[in-house]
């Protein structure tokens, strides 16, 4: 140990006779005169201390030393005292010291210094052979004898009486002056004399008398004042009394021994009045800690091996009882402790308020274990009633209510009591803390600490006085720790008390919910494995739910959901934990659960809030099935539950949906499925895919129709649940968040969340996750909100655009209900500005009203799009498209109408039912009248409004479209920025597009080709279907559906036809921007061919349906069987397109069933419901008007695309098959080359007028039923009409005879058709179609013929028989079969990757053809051309009349012939009818399916397979060939192969082809 804590420098040393002895005197005379409370003494000797060590060391001469010291005696009387003791430290360091110098240093200094430090003193401080050596003492050894002696004398030498027996009459006498009665004017004072006199007459031991003292105010502890007063003044050391109490102590440590109370209450008072100390005391009390702390863990370990066997032994129900006990019972054993006198004296303490040494007391054992015993926790509980009693009457007793005054305590010692909040922090939290769980011992106190905390929590959120608000956040927090440590706890260990459960909420609900579920946390996961009887509660507590639960069903569910209130009084979470847990499992436990749960308290379904976020948000569950493709289960139940419970009771909804917010802003999307099923259990608005079309019909009007006839479930009294939602979220802002996270996460959700994730999955969360709750979310909003709460929340629609990055289609769906709401606002105020009741007054004034609204919205999308998008659609037209719905377009009389009769039905049944009560039949009479008025006011209020939205519209469409390029580019811009983005948001947008376009046409919009926006959208299917999800592929079935009914409407009916569209814009045939006149029937397509169009669309949606059959992937056929199954009311209606999809279905199902068993449902689900609509197809020819056989007046170039007269049948076939395809794709390629060419030639190489057909011009059916609406439109890549020059009009008159000639046999081989057996006719006509189809289309058919060949594998043998005699051993087929084969193959390639975009043919047609020249020059050549059809057709009937008997002789012969062929091919064998089905029957086809639609130069072919019908050694030679060629398996591999070597040149051969037919048309 080293004395100095002063260091003197060490110049002071270096120059201590000139200065440094001069510095040092200064020094300690500034030391002497200080006054420090004692330190100055410290100071002095660490100076003093420091010169000496110098000296010692030898650093200082020993004379100037010493007689510095002893100039410093005079400073101080006590400084020789001080010296001495640093002599002593200083004689213990040398001592030590192996340095003989610096002990004789030290010897020195101090005989110098003997003169003026006294002879006395030194022989007290130092040792004795440090005395010798000095000289003081003679010899050490003589010195150590005498001071032994002196001490026995001193202390074991009895000169006093100190036992009773020794002398009783001294002792009596004491006892009787202790024992007197004390209330008149003894005092102390006088007691003590006497006893100072007893004690010297009899010779009396002080300390026995000081002992019997303690006796006498133990057996009187109430006289308190007087004994203490007593004993302050008898006693002369504290540490006596400590040792006379300890042995008090020590007797009662005997086994059977019990400390009384009243030594335990004189210990605390002397500990309290400073009389002993407790450090002292306390090393006499039993037991000592560490058998505390074992005794604890000892506890802690039991506790958790009886929680083991609780929760792990399943015992049977009749001993339940007897093994969960409460833990009242189980804290019995605590209530007697054993004599451990620590917690005895501690006791002692807090009940006379000595807070100071019983907090010390507790501080030595671990948390709880003291407030573990019963008295222990009360008392303490009494002395913070005492503290908080004056707070409490002030601030915490309700109003009404009378409190029991209590007595303050008499100790003026105690904690003071608390007179403001600012109080508590002194003393109340620390007790409230030490208490923790064991509160529960006193329900009284526990409600006024809520109460108080709740008086503050009033008073934190009214007072916002700057210069207190630090003080109010440190009590809110003291508060918070209050509740999370005492008050939560507490309420595990009390018995069921549903009274301070409620009163907790009462103060709970003052907080925000982030705080209480931070509570709720510590209390589920932390606090009840800090203490052992809460361990055991927690088992208990899950046991007691695991028999519940185990029980639980419909039947008992009231019973069952006391027992389960009363459990969850005192541990809602343990509780709910389980529960939860067995939800997760068994998901059939939803409704009794929620059921069972209305015995719950406030706080219950706030902490239930809590736990159900908890287990949704659970790290260690996968919200995912493990084969990825799927939410999990656990998750679907929770979230139904959510949905269930927050409609039924009231919970706060906060917390939930920000949880659904952070996990959004996290980027996921799983949780959408808890707003997904809350919005729809508590707004009643369902989002579903599969709506009848009645719901549908339904959900276009008003919101009480959409309530009662718009959804599955009707689900009633959703007016409060709903205001609960609408509040939840206004009141915290997560209105506009939730639907902005969602539209972004919508986009996002592929690339954030697709990641590895099966494709399935991806679609799933895009569809049912995002895109159906932010509809059903916005949809919400839009019915709940006021007008001026959505309109302060949305934002305007650039800013939702451009700044959130909302998609566009999402951004309008938000604002449309804010556009709806202001413009009704602001017609009703200008009604009332303004009051005229007239029709036309308030059509005008909504038109205002609407202008006023929507003028910023123009203005406001115009930064949506490019600047060359307004070009062509107005942003009034494009604002108008997204902001009306189909509210406002139609009125649903039917669905009005319907819902009307149901209540009317309703209203009859209960009146004709006697079991109802008089009183409840009024009462549901009175609901169902009040229903119906309210739908019919709806109803009308609807007709209005849509008469002026239509009025609106009328008003509007003249500067709707600008059309600046072509109309084909504003239909393009049109589909693509309104009508594909906003049909596939939801069933409701589907019906509106189609809806709309039917409005448009109606209207008579300018510049809007109704034709070529049906074209669009039937031609191209593939690529839309392909990139839709699921769900999507069902609104964009919807769309087409209606969108076919309109088409199928027109085309069923002429009259229908003639008023709806024969006069209108939509229908001309003119693709430029004009003004319509109507005057012009030329330009107007005609009924037949608009029935010709129609079927090429049919044509073209079974071509796109196919190719997605046939391409493999998951989501194409999915899809397309999607859209399929919706659009089956108006498609397919031609039964050969109907046949085609029919077997492409059935491969499908036979493939899919083992691989993926989804597809295979679909298929399955799909084929049935096709073969339904079998019965109500058509043949071809009764769908539109086909068979011309005086089609030979134009050439075949004009009439079936790229092809050459005078090319041999194989080129023929071939060119049909891939020109449309390939041809389009070249001239596309062409003429972006050589565009300057084409401008220059633009008059001399069209054909059409007015962008249109010469056909259109001259009212004669199409020459193809399939042509294509490029061709119908634009047949402007061909060369010029013939006609104009002699050399062509030879040509003309030869190929008139020609196709006369074909013209009969094509008619003749027709009746032969219809008089075979019904199997053979259909597949004649199927084979037949499907070839003039592909050859007049000149598009690929393909497919369809692969589909009639599997049909065909299937049919019996006279079917094959029938085949065959349709057969042609014409080599030249064969080769036509290969190279149609090769050029389907590498057909099929390109599609797969870039199909030829119709459209882009279209519009550069369209923009070439604007000269009229042109016009005039072809519309002479059209005249020219009808003229000579109509001598065709009539020379066609003549013939036709006289063909008739020869047609009829031959019947019979062709019979014969065709039972002779089936008896020939059953005899072969399966193999070689499959090989004949796959290579004779498609040349067979191609030889015959030319015919009707190609010209003369395939005629003589035709004759050939004529004649090889009737030779029966040709027929035989054919089946044989066949055979050889169906068993050489290799050698048609080896063809399949070579296919794909000749892809490459397929398409130079057809280029080649285009250039050879133009030049050839030209030579002609």
């Amino acid at each position: 140990w080293k004395m100095a804590t002063l260091i003197l420098p060490g110049e002071w040393i270096k120059n201590w006779e000139k200065s440094g002895k001069h510095e040092f005197v200064q020094l300690c005379k500034e030391l002497t005169e200080k006054t420090d409370h004692g330190n100055e003494t410290k100071d002095i000797q660490a100076a003093l201390y420091e010169v000496c060590s110098q000296v010692v060391q030898g650093n200082l001469k020993i004379d100037l030393v010493s007689a510095v010291l002893g100039e410093m005696m005079e400073l101080r009387d006590d400084l020789p005292s001080i010296l001495a003791d640093v002599f002593c430290i200083l004689d213990l360091e040398t001592g030590a010291l192996e340095e003989k110098n610096k002990r004789d240093h030290y010897t020195h200094l101090v005989g110098a210094c003997l003169s003026f430090v006294p002879e006395a003193i030194l022989k007290e401080r130092l040792d004795p052979e440090t005395l010798e050596s000095l000289g003081l003492i003679k010899q050490a050894h003589q010195f150590n004898q005498k001071i032994v002696k002196i001490k026995t004398k001193l202390f074991y030498k009895q000169q006093k009486f100190n036992l009773l027996r020794e002398e009783n009459e001294g002792y009596a006498k004491l006892i009787t002056e202790l024992g007197q009665d004390l209330s008149g004017n003894i005092t102390s004072n006088l007691v003590l004399e006497s006893i100072k006199s007893l004690i010297g007459c009899f010779n009396l031991d002080p300390n026995r008398v000081l002992d019997i003292i303690l006796e006498v105010y133990e057996s009187r502890s109430e006289q308190d004042e007087f004994f203490l007063s007593l004993i302050k003044s008898y006693m002369c050391e504290p540490i006596t009394l400590c040792h006379i109490l300890g042995f008090k102590f020590k007797f009662y440590q005997e086994p059977n021994e019990e400390t009384p109370k009243s030594l335990y209450h004189i210990a605390a008072a002397l500990l309290n009045h400073k009389l002993i100390e407790l450090e002292d005391l306390y090393v006499h009390l039993m037991p000592v800690d560490a058998t505390i702390v074992e005794e604890h863990k000892r506890e802690i370990s039991e506790a958790k091996q009886i929680a083991r066997k609780l929760v792990t032994v399943v015992l049977p129900g009749d001993t339940l009882s007897q093994v969960v006990l409460h833990p009242a019972s189980l804290s019995a054993s605590s209530l007697e402790p054993p004599d451990n006198q620590k917690l005895g004296l501690l006791e002692a303490l807090l009940r006379i308020g000595d807070w100071h040494h019983a907090q010390s007391i507790m501080d030595q054992m671990p948390s709880f274990y003291a407030t573990s015993h019963k008295a222990i926790a009360l008392a303490l509980c009494q002395l913070v009633h005492l503290t908080m009693e004056p707070l409490y009457r002030r601030a915490g007793v309700p109003k009404g209510a009378k409190g029991c005054a209590l007595q303050p305590l008499q100790n003026k010692r105690a904690p003071q009591p608390t007179e403001s909040f600012e109080d508590l922090r002194k003393n109340t939290f620390s007790m409230l803390c030490y208490l923790g769980p064991h509160l529960s011992h006193d329900p009284i106190l526990f409600a006024k600490i809520v109460r108080l905390g709740k008086s503050f929590m009033k008073e934190y959120q009214t007072d916002s006085r700057p210069e207190v608000k630090d003080k109010m956040e440190i009590l809110l927090s003291c508060f918070l720790s209050i509740a999370d440590q005492v008050l939560l706890p507490s309420l595990s260990l009390m018995e069921c008390n549903a009274c301070m459960s409620e009163e907790l909420w009462g103060l709970f609900k003052l907080f925000p919910y982030q705080h209480r579920y931070r509570l709720y946390g510590q209390w589920k996961n932390e606090t009840y494995s800090g203490h052992p009887l809460l361990v055991k509660v927690k088992a208990q507590t899950v046991e007691r739910a695991r028999y519940i639960m185990k029980r639980l069903t419909k039947e008992n569910i009231k019973q069952s959901g006391r027992q389960i209130g009363k459990l969850s009084h005192s541990n809602p979470t343990i509780l709910f934990d389980y529960m939860l847990s067995q939800i997760q499992w068994y998901d059939n436990l939803i409704v009794p659960v929620v059921d069972s749960l209305k015995y719950l308290t406030s706080l219950n379904y706030d902490v239930l809030a809590y736990c159900i976020i908890e287990a949704l948000a659970n790290p260690e569950k996968e919200k995912m099935k493990h084969d990825d493709t799927t939410l999990s289960l656990w998750l679907q139940s929770l979230a139904s539950l959510c949905g269930a419970v927050f409609r039924k009771y009231p919970i706060e909804l906060a917390g939930l949906l920000q949880y659904v917010t952070n996990q959004l802003k996290a980027g996921k999307s799983f949780d959408l499925l808890i707003l997904k099923e809350v919005v729809q259990k508590m707004a009643g608005i369902e989002i579903t895919d599969e709506m009848t079309s009645e719901q549908l019909e339904a959900m276009t009007g008003g919101e009480q129709l959409k309530a009662e006839g718009g959804y599955f479930g009707q689900i009633r009294n959703t007016k409060k649940s709903s205001q609960r939602l609408k509040d939840a979220l206004l009141d915290h802002e997560l209105a506009l968040p939730l639907c902005l996270l969602m539209a972004q996460q919508r986009n996002g959700v592929v690339f954030l969340e697709g990641g590895e994730k099966h494709l399935k999955l991806v679609g799933h969360l895009y569809d049912q996750q995002c895109h159906d709750t932010l509809v059903q979310f916005g949809g919400f909003l839009a019915s709940n909100l006021s007008t001026e709460d959505y309109i302060k929340r949305v934002p305007s629609i650039d800013v939702l655009c451009n700044q959130f990055h909302t998609p566009h289609d999402a951004a309008f769906f938000l604002s449309r209900p804010m556009y709806a709401h202001q413009i009704l606002s602001k017609y009703e105020e200008l009604k009332k500005a303004e009051k005229g009741n007239r029709q036309q007054q308030k059509v005008t004034k909504y038109v205002a009203a609407c202008e006023q609204v929507m003028t910023p919205v123009h203005e406001a999308v115009m930064s949506l799009h490019p600047a060359r998008v307004w070009d062509d659609l107005r942003p009034q037209f494009y604002a108008t498209f997204w902001s009306l719905t189909m509210y406002d377009l139609a009125v649903p009389h039917a669905a009005y109408e319907r819902e009307v009769n149901k209540l009317k039905a309703q209203i009859k049944a209960i009146e004709e039912n006697s079991e109802i009560p008089l009183n409840k039949k009024k009462k549901e009479k009175e609901r169902c009248t009040a229903l119906q008025e309210k739908l019919q006011e709806e109803e009308k209020k609807q007709m209005e409004h849509v008469q002026r939205v239509l009025h609106r519209l009328k008003l509007e469409k003249d500067s709707w479209l600008l059309t600046k390029s072509t109309k084909n580019e504003t239909i393009t811009k049109f589909l693509q920025l309104c009508l594909f983005p906003r049909c596939i948001f939801s069933s409701i947008d589907a019906v509106y597009c189609a809806r709309f376009v039917e409005l448009v046409h109606q209207q008579k919009t300018p510049n809007f080709c109704t034709l070529l926006c049906y074209d669009r959208v039937f031609s191209a299917i593939i690529y839309t279907v392909a990139s839709c999800t699921e769900n999507e592929s069902h609104r964009y079935g919807r769309f087409l559906c209606c969108m076919l009914e309109t088409v199928t409407r027109w085309h069923s009916n002429r009259a229908v036809y003639e008023k709806e569209c024969a006069n209108y814009p939509g229908f001309l045939t003119i693709f430029r921007a004009t003004g319509f006149d109507g005057g012009n029937k030329a330009d107007q397509l005609d009924y037949e061919n608009f029935r010709h169009v129609v079927h090429k669309w049919h044509y073209m949606l079974t071509k796109a349906s196919v190719h997605c059959l046939e391409t493999g992937d998951y989501t194409h056929i999915r899809n397309i069987l999607i859209v399929l199954t919706k659009i089956l009311p108006c498609y397919p209606k031609v039964l050969n397109l109907g046949q085609a999809l029919e077997a492409r279905v059935h491969k499908i199902c036979l493939e899919e069933k083992d691989k993926r068993p989804d597809l295979y449902a679909l298929a399955m689900g799909y084929s049935g419901r096709l073969k339904s609509q079998k019965v109500h197809m058509v043949p071809e020819n009764e769908f539109h008007h086909k068979d011309q056989p005086a089609r030979s007046a134009t050439p075949a170039s004009q009439q079936n695309g790229p092809g050459s007269a005078g090319k041999p049948a194989a080129n023929t076939s071939k060119t049909e098959e891939g020109g449309f395809e390939d041809g389009d794709r070249v001239k596309d390629k062409s003429q972006g080359t050589t565009k300057p060419v084409n401008k220059a030639n633009s008059t001399a190489a069209k054909v059409t007028t007015s962008n249109g057909n010469g056909a259109l011009n001259s009212h004669r059916p199409f020459s193809h039923p399939f042509i294509s609406m490029h061709q119908f439109f634009h047949p402007d890549k061909k060369d010029k009409a013939p006609g104009s020059t002699p050399e062509t009009k030879a040509e003309n008159r030869r190929e008139k005879q020609r196709d006369e000639r074909a013209g009969k046999e094509e008619r003749l081989l027709r009746e032969g058709k219809e008089k075979t057996p019904k199997a053979d006719r259909k597949l004649d006509e199927k084979s037949g179609k499907d070839d003039k189809a592909k050859a007049g289309n000149g598009e690929p058919v393909e497919p369809a013929r692969d589909a009639v060949k599997e049909s065909k594998n299937k049919e019996k043998g006279d079917r094959n028989a029938a085949i065959a005699t349709l057969k042609s051993p014409n080599p030249r087929s064969d080769s036509a079969e290969s190279e149609r084969a090769s050029a389907d193959h590498k057909r099929r390639k390109l599609d797969s990757h870039s199909s030829p975009s119709h459209s882009s043919s279209v519009k550069d047609s369209s923009n070439e053809l604007k000269d009229p020249a042109t016009k005039q020059h072809i519309n002479f050549n059209s005249v020219a051309r009808s003229k000579s059809r109509e001598r065709e057709v009539e020379k066609k009937d003549t013939e036709s009349v006289q063909g008739r008997s020869k047609e009829k002789k031959e019947e019979k012969e062709r019979k014969e012939r065709k039972r002779d062929h089936a008896v020939n091919d059953r005899e072969a064998s399966q193999e070689s009818k499959r090989r004949k089905d796959e290579n004779g029957t498609n040349s067979s086809k191609n030889s015959q399916s030319t015919s009707p639609s190609c010209d003369s130069p395939l005629t003589p072919e035709k004759e050939k397979t004529k004649r090889s019908k009737s030779s029966s050694k040709e027929k035989a030679e054919s089946v044989k060939a066949e055979r050889a060629s169906s068993g050489g398996k290799k050698e048609s591999r080896h063809e399949k192969s070579e296919k794909k070597e000749k892809r490459d040149s397929a398409g130079g051969k057809e280029e080649k082809n285009d250039h050879t037919h133009k030049s050839s048309d030209k030579h002609r």
